[in-house]
């Protein structure tokens, strides 16, 4: 959830082609709605999508370690040399 700062609106300017304009318009007129509201939910729908992505890559890049060590081509880890390696990732 976020909190009162987080949501408050800040203008932004940007330049899109004529038709995505024009597809914009048709849907704020098809659901009654106006261009912010679409486009925000286009934002936060795409900024979704990508998280998602990058969880199933690393996920998949976790299974296919796990797999290697399993099958005794990369040697064990302790729970601590892994959340080591994971900070030392996050916090180059």
């Amino acid at each position: 959830m976020h909190n009162l700062s987080q949501l408050e609106k800040q203008q932004v300017g940007l330049r899109l082609p004529k038709y995505i304009i024009d597809e914009i318009d048709e849907l704020t007129k098809q659901f009654s709605l106006n261009r912010t509201d679409i486009v925000t939910e286009a934002i936060k729908s795409y900024i979704a999508d990508q998280k998602s992505k990058l969880f199933y890559e690393s996920f998949d890049t976790s299974c296919k370690e796990l797999k290697t060590m399993l099958d005794g081509n990369l040697p064990e880890t302790t729970l601590r040399e892994l959340i080591d390696e994971l900070d030392t990732d996050n916090n180059p």
